[in-house]
């Protein structure tokens, strides 16, 4: 006849403790970091040492699948640099208000050509830590986004750069909106003043 050697109960309860003990820790840090916004988790890891501009550029990105920069070559990490054509003081406002616009975001540093920012998840605390770098001769702003542990991000650093992309083209494109000298449309004998008739829509020249 087959045997089935099960675990003590002592053995088992040991288990259950260990799993009850490490529940506690996650729900405690999770509740602390809730309650107190701004309070670190035991996911927040420590800010990285090569944070900076260095030789004119910002940090390589490691081997690990967590981090995009417009700096890297490799298809896995590299992402494109932002692109604007104001000047650079207007660029840099329109960065700092889409960054801003994230909830748990802090600015750790701005300058006239560089940002560091912390972005926070919601949940459990995990801090990415966020750069950008202007090069106004070629206009654009580089980027390096990483998040501080783990071995992938399933993708959330691209989707952040992608994402505050798209805020600073949305906010730049309200600029094509220009105003032309009032139509008067005529309707049933009346002057109607009509915003939809004195919008210009086009890119101006």
């Amino acid at each position: 006849m087959q045997t089935f050697e099960t675990k003590s109960p002592t053995a088992w309860k040991k288990v259950l403790v260990i799993l009850i003990s490490l529940l506690a820790v996650a729900v405690l840090s999770i509740a602390s970091f809730i309650a107190i916004p701004g309070e670190k988790t035991m996911f927040a890891g420590t800010r990285p040492a090569n944070i900076g501009i260095q030789s004119g550029k910002l940090a390589a990105c490691p081997s690990a699948a967590n981090c995009v920069s417009s700096f890297s070559q490799d298809a896995e990490h590299k992402i494109e640099p932002l692109g604007y054509t104001s000047s650079q003081s207007e660029a840099m406002v329109k960065l700092q208000g889409a960054i801003e616009s994230y909830g748990k975001t802090k600015i750790i540093t701005a300058t006239d050509n560089y940002l560091y920012a912390e972005f926070t998840s919601a949940l459990m605390g995990f801090v990415d830590d966020v750069e950008f770098l202007v090069d106004d001769e070629a206009k654009v702003i580089h980027v390096r986004s990483a998040s501080r542990l783990g071995e992938s991000d399933m993708g959330v650093n691209r989707s952040r750069i992608e994402a505050i992309r798209n805020s600073i083209q949305s906010t730049l494109n309200l600029k094509f909106l220009t105003f032309r000298k009032p139509l008067s449309c005529k309707m049933r004998g009346f002057d109607i003043w009509l915003l939809l008739c004195n919008v210009d829509f086009s890119p101006p020249s």
